[in-house]
């Protein structure tokens, strides 16, 4: 599997990669691989070990491996598919990859193959076949703009997740009647990219910020939410499974608007946690299935507290400590074999993770989740790795309104690859959202590195790799 720096933005590599280092008209300067297979992986690649000289290093073990590829942004690496971890990037070969939501079906249909050394009776443990994929977007909004967007489409509601693929060709300078700047876009095809990869995820979660009630009021300004429910409808055509109602605006229709919320969700087949009738109901996990593996998914709020649950008074589900560690082991309890928290935290318009939120991203993993994905400040804030568990602060707007500035109007979404119980590949992806509705995936090396590097940023001592 060709492998390369975690941070890069390319996503794939070729034999002219390959056999180009050794006259240094590669993309890359060196070729690094782990002693034992070296030989192997030359000869089905088609290279004489010693046309490259100084430009092949190798190393005793894949983790010497792929932490020199952390220090190193243009070395190619080969690693077995078993592996590879989320520490480095695994790349497609040609049109083909292993891992994502467009992987090949069976290890046959993979061009790259080796006879390597395994101990007799052993078997390869990945196999692209029973792995499944985790999609996560950030913050929906179905009021305001995005309902004048559905409105105005023809597509209706299907409109928000319809985008395909759009660049950026500079900034308009303090363009927005804020004083932000503005991109200047166009979009460059590939419509229905975006619900492609969300329909060809095994799971697919969002923040649903904005309750949506029978009784919705439809607000064309201000700061209070109510959605109109038939617009849900999109959601499920985009192939989204879950999302949390743990939030800020949860409570916008009152608390008879979160138990409206709930049932149209279910009404439409959407899970979903963070709220409830009551603090018992808003702290159970949703139980999902996917390759095999329950996946149990909770939700909690730090911002609102006066949309907090009772024991008998409907609400959102507070993020403590002590919830933390009651919510997770029940969720293992009832079947959950990966545990994901999702919150909603942090301070708007800022890039930089708060002490407090880091205090209880760690005590959720302490407790025994195997990942965070947060949301709220309509930016993307930096990501962290700890004790070896992914932490993301926020995935910034995913379908919003917030066409102000370009911080706002540019998010991630996340596609994670797992085999079993663990998480092996991530992938994130940056997008624009136009029409005030509508995210369109830009090129993480060009359009998409301004919101990337604002990741990384943001990110500068949290993350290793």
């Amino acid at each position: 599997m060709p492998v390369t720096q975690f941070r890069t933005a390319r996503s794939t590599a070729s034999t002219a990669d390959v056999t180009g280092i050794a006259g240094g008209s590669s993309p890359y300067d060196a070729l690094v691989l782990v002693e034992r297979d070296a030989d192997a992986i030359l000869g089905a690649l088609g290279v004489e070990r010693s046309s490259l000289g100084k430009r092949l290093v190798t190393f005793a073990t894949a983790s010497e491996l792929a932490a020199d590829l952390a220090k190193h942004r243009t070395r190619l690496g080969f690693l077995r598919a078993d592996e590879v971890g989320v520490s480095v990037r695994a790349l497609a070969w040609g049109s083909r990859s292993l891992f994502g939501v467009g992987r090949v079906g069976a290890l046959e249909g993979w061009q790259l193959t080796a006879r390597l050394e395994v101990p007799t009776g052993t078997a390869p443990t990945y196999d692209p076949g029973t792995a499944w994929t985790l999609f996560a977007g950030g913050d929906i909004l179905l009021d305001r703009g995005v309902s004048l967007a559905i409105r105005a489409s023809r597509a209706g509601a299907d409109f928000p997740f319809d985008g395909g693929t759009a660049q950026i060709n500079g900034l308009c300078k303090d363009c927005s009647p804020m004083g932000w700047d503005l991109p200047n876009w166009k979009r460059t095809g590939n419509v229905g990219a975006v619900r492609e990869l969300m329909t060809g995820a095994d799971i697919a979660i969002a923040n649903f910020e904005n309750p949506a009630p029978d009784g919705f009021v439809w607000h064309g300004k201000g700061m209070v939410f109510s959605a109109n429910p038939k617009h849900i409808a999109g959601l499920v055509e985009a192939g989204i499974d879950w999302v949390s109602l743990a939030n800020n605006h949860i409570g916008d229709a009152r608390r008879a608007g979160i138990v409206s919320t709930q049932e149209n969700l279910d009404g439409y087949g959407i899970k979903h946690s963070g709220a409830g009738r009551n603090t018992a109901e808003a702290h159970r996990a949703s139980l999902l299935e996917a390759g095999g593996i329950t996946v149990g998914i909770l939700g909690y709020d730090t911002i609102a507290a006066y949309y907090h649950s009772g024991t008998a008074t409907p609400g959102s589900a507070k993020m403590t400590a002590a919830f933390l560690k009651k919510d997770i082991a029940a969720a293992r309890k009832a079947g959950a074999d990966v545990v994901i928290v999702f919150p909603h935290w942090g301070v708007e318009y800022r890039a930089k993770p708060t002490s407090g939120q880091r205090n209880l991203a760690h005590a959720a993993i302490d407790a025994g989740a195997d990942l965070v994905i947060g949301n709220h400040p309509h930016w993307v804030e930096g990501m962290e790795i700890y004790k070896g568990k992914p932490i993301w602060y926020a995935l910034g707007n995913f379908v919003f309104d917030q066409s102000w500035s370009n911080y706002t109007m540019e998010g991630i979404t996340l596609e994670l690859t797992f085999s079993g119980t663990d998480l092996r590949q991530i992938r994130m992806r940056p997008h624009l959202i136009l029409d005030k509705a509508q995210p369109n995936f830009l090129d993480p090396a060009t359009s998409g590195k301004f919101v990337m590097d604002q990741l990384w940023g943001a990110s500068k001592g949290l993350l290793s790799w």
